[in-house]
């Protein structure tokens, strides 16, 4: 029984033809309400208009100029009383309402009035009122009374309405309709209120409601039936021959006859075309794909193997150096692709003096990689035989520059540290320039220096070198552009203060540790951005 009612729900026919049923009966039901809801209004409307023009008429019955003589007399037995006190009851008779009263409201804050005439008709509505005696004094039973009270006898309004439809008293649903009762000066002296039963105007409406919602099921149901015949020859079945037709072609991929014309609707029709278009350039796409993802599969691992050469290209940064004490050294690079352009290398040119060296390849992936190891390879090794920076970036130049057909370029910045001493000779080729600590002042400051033309971009260039002195717990923090052009999802960039103000926020850190806190502000500032450029630092401390 699961699995038919399983089938039933999956099956298109079914939940279309449910569906529109299912709108129909919203639309039928939304319709009902409206319906209702304007129907209602349009009575009540009519209801209070036709209760006002009652009370209205019933305020000539009173002599307004006599209304507070009679609370001041407080006698319920004159002539002039009684007779109006009869008009009002004749007239609550024959208007068949539940109540006519007539209150004198104390008008200094509206909270408090009298009652001068009270007639009551308990037949109309199967009620239980007492009618109220000459001169009876009751508080406002609420501010919505209140309010009207001030309304109509500031002339604020013509009349004012309530309709208490849910009571709570025990009485029946009525709506009270209020009247200024005014003297021959057309001041307001007091107030006519006329109590209604709303049952009359519910009696009325049933017909009218009826009538409606008998015509909108007729209508939904005849709509519904058109319509489910109509989307299932014209919609339905047709889709069910160019489903079946997908399903088949997705389970053993091979041609079948045409589907051919099934639908007079363009997008059905167009649909059914596709499938066939679609089956026949799959097949051929499938061999292609064979093809094209073997050789990407090949170049994936070809890259693989090129990020693992590059990564060994460079010197390991754990335990460097595991037997000197009185320098410590930590380099990274994150590469924006899968290889990268940036390289350092750092290396003991004999005792006493360290070669440092951090670089920028212009460009990115595998070109870039190949020429960052060449110029790698031609810097390090003239390093390692003449510790003068100068002479070895004009070496170095004019080879890359005299066997560079590709027009590339690499900016570099070399140094060579006397550890004994702390004397650092530099030469910096179109490079950024290096953030030195100085223990002495306890701060990371940017160290300006005098650059050079970038290495492979021109022939016969001269470098000229650069002096820094450091002493014990200094540190000098070497890095590539990928730091300072690191760019969040606005394009602001990270830029040399902020990563300034990060190293002096960390300054006490290790190498490493320090090399680790700049990494994660900057991941931290570029939030999900993609990484634009190769990162790469390192950073010296001369103990």
């Amino acid at each position: 029984m699961k699995k038919f009612f399983k089938k039933i729900w999956s099956n298109m026919s079914v939940t279309v033809i449910g569906a529109l049923f299912g709108l129909m009966l919203i639309f039928g039901v939304v319709i009902g309400v409206v319906g209702y809801v304007s129907l209602d209004n349009a009575f009540k409307n009519e209801y209070a208009s036709s209760t006002y023009r009652m009370a209205d008429a019933a305020t000539a019955l009173v002599n307004g100029d006599r209304l507070h003589n009679y609370v001041e007399d407080n006698d319920p037995t004159t002539q002039e009383y009684v007779e109006t006190n009869n008009k009002l009851q004749i007239c609550c008779y024959k208007l068949h309402v539940s109540l006519i009263y007539i209150i004198e409201v104390d008008q200094s804050d509206y909270g408090r009035f009298v009652s001068v005439f009270n007639v009551v008709d308990n037949d109309v509505d199967n009620t239980n009122y007492s009618p109220w005696e000459l001169n009876y004094h009751r508080n406002t039973t609420n501010d919505e009374y209140r309010t009207k009270y001030r309304n109509l006898y500031e002339q604020k309004s013509d009349y004012e309405t309530l309709f208490r439809l849910k009571t709570t008293d025990g009485q029946h649903p009525h709506i009270t309709t209020l009247v200024p009762v005014f003297n021959s000066s057309h001041d307001v002296v007091g107030i006519l209120c006329m109590q209604r039963p709303v049952s009359e105007m519910y009696h009325s409406m049933m017909p009218y409601f009826f009538t409606l919602i008998v015509s909108v099921v007729l209508l939904g149901v005849v709509i519904s039936v058109l319509s489910i015949l109509f989307v299932n020859l014209a919609i339905i079945r047709p889709l069910g021959k160019v489903s079946r037709e997908a399903t088949r072609f997705s389970k053993d991929s091979t041609n079948a006859n045409s589907i051919g014309k099934i639908s007079r609707f363009a997008v059905i029709q167009n649909l059914a075309n596709s499938i066939d278009s679609m089956e026949t350039e799959t097949i051929e796409n499938i061999k292609s794909l064979t093809s094209i993802t073997a050789e990407r599969e090949k170049i994936g691992a070809e890259l693989s193997i090129a990020t693992s050469i590059q990564q060994d290209s460079l010197p390991k940064v754990e335990n460097a150096f595991p037997n000197r004490k009185d320098f410590e050294i930590y380099a990274s690079m994150n590469p924006a692709k899968e290889v990268g352009g940036d390289f350092y290398n750092f290396f003991l040119i004999d005792d006493d003096h360290l070669g440092l060296i951090i670089a920028d390849v212009s460009g990115k992936g595998v070109p870039a990689a190949l020429f960052m190891m060449v110029s790698n390879i031609v810097i390090s090794d003239r390093a390692r035989m003449v510790a003068d920076p100068a002479k070895v970036i004009e070496y170095a130049n004019q080879n890359i520059y005299e066997h560079n057909q590709t027009g590339m370029f690499v900016t570099v910045w070399l140094g060579i540290l006397e550890i004994s001493t702390g004397t650092l000779v530099s030469v910096n080729a179109g490079h950024e320039d290096p953030i030195i600590y100085r223990k002495k002042s306890n701060m990371f400051v940017e160290n300006k220096e005098k650059h050079g033309f970038v290495v492979g971009g021109m022939g016969g260039l001269k470098y000229e070198n650069q002096y820094t002195k450091l002493q014990k717990g200094d540190k000098i923090f070497v890095y590539t552009d990928g730091l300072s052009e690191a760019m969040d999802k606005d394009h602001n960039m990270f830029g040399i203060p902020r990563a300034v103000k990060t190293l002096n926020e960390h300054r006490n850190e290790s190498p490493k540790e320090l090399l680790s806190c700049v990494t994660d502000a900057v991941k931290e500032f570029v939030g999900d951005e993609p990484q634009s450029d190769d990162l790469t630092m390192m950073c010296v401390e001369l103990k």
